[in-house]
């Protein structure tokens, strides 16, 4: 059962942060017209996050397939990787989820989830 809730969450966070990566173009052209500078950053930053979830999801996944899971590298994966998405899922409450954008609103649930997820398999 352990194994079972890390990999759902390493599939769900890494998909969502495909999903995060998908829409940039529409994201960037979301914030009509910005100087060039300006559009970069937020795409810079809009992919960046989508990478970085993406990171989460695939170390952990690996850390699976590939190692052992019990060992102490495991853990400390796993315990960095719950503190960054609890990290992410605050920031993304105090500002994504203030939006009327509905992935944006249920992004801190979806964090907070597969954090979840990882604390569960990870203390049973």
């Amino acid at each position: 059962m352990d194994t079972l809730l890390i990999y759902i969450s390493s599939i769900l966070i890494t998909i969502w942060g495909i999903a995060h990566i998908i829409p940039t173009k529409n994201i960037v052209r979301g914030f009509g017209e910005i100087n060039r500078d300006n559009r970069l950053i937020i795409m810079m930053e809009w992919i960046s996050e989508g990478i970085f979830l993406i990171f989460i999801g695939l170390l952990n996944l690996f850390i699976i397939l590939f190692g052992d899971l019990h060992s102490q590298e495991a853990l400390i994966v796993r315990l960095i990787s719950i503190f960054f998405l609890i990290i992410m899922s605050i920031l993304s409450l105090f500002t994504g989820a203030r939006t009327k954008i509905i992935p944006m609103r249920i992004c801190p649930a979806v964090k907070t989830f597969c954090a979840l997820l990882i604390i569960v398999g990870s203390i049973i």
